[in-house]
């Protein structure tokens, strides 16, 4: 029963990682870093196996959502922590369309007490869900570090019960433009080399 957080990846090999991700669909490849997922009125996902538990743990993503390209309802990138039970998730979900960043909490694929937020693509650049202490939290970062709430919710019975948890990376719109939303730095943060680090390694490499 490894914990949400144990799912990690980069993308930066440029290779999908079968044992990750050992049911994507759709149209999707990890290129220039990022895991890719086309965009079209068909669906398409990273899908992790069913075999993790959010109780106690969290999960943070960067999101590049697809472009609104003419769709008139829906044009979107979401994490996804999909229960046993179809249609039951919780999830975080921006829609180029509405412009609005939605963690929402689905029974019957809806929530009708969802929280909307405008989107902003440097402050929400990352995206988290968490669990602790009976509390579901939804949060947002510029960088993966600095994290401001966005939702709080008493935890559902079924995420201190499942231990079937699965982590999708989807994107999906209703017409439109096809083309993409690329995902990265999953459960980890991207290391920079220092300034004066890269001075160093640039002089050296020059030498």
């Amino acid at each position: 029963m490894p914990a949400l957080a144990t799912l990690v990846d980069d993308f930066d090999d440029n290779a999908v990682n079968g044992t990750l991700w050992p049911g994507n669909y759709g149209v999707y490849s990890e290129t220039g870093g990022r895991a890719r997922v086309q965009c079209d009125a068909d669906y398409g996902a990273f899908v992790s196996a069913a075999a993790y538990t959010l109780a106690g743990s969290s999960a943070y993503v960067r999101i590049y959502p697809p472009a609104a390209g003419g769709a008139t309802t829906t044009a979107y990138a979401q994490l996804s922590l999909l229960s046993s039970v179809e249609g039951t998730e919780i999830g975080a979900q921006i829609n180029r369309v509405t412009g609005k960043l939605r963690c929402q909490s689905n029974v019957d694929y809806y929530d009708a007490a969802a929280v909307e937020v405008t989107y902003d693509a440097t402050a929400h650049a990352y995206v988290r869900i968490s669990e602790a202490a009976g509390t579901v939290t939804w949060a947002t970062s510029p960088d993966g570090s600095t994290w401001t709430t966005r939702r709080t919710l008493a935890t559902p019975a079924w995420v201190t019960a499942s231990t079937t948890v699965q982590l999708r990376l989807e994107t999906h719109r209703n017409n439109g433009t096809t083309d993409f939303a690329e995902f990265d730095n999953l459960n980890t943060i991207p290391v920079v080399t220092p300034p004066s680090d890269a001075r160093k390694a640039a002089f050296l490499a020059f030498l």
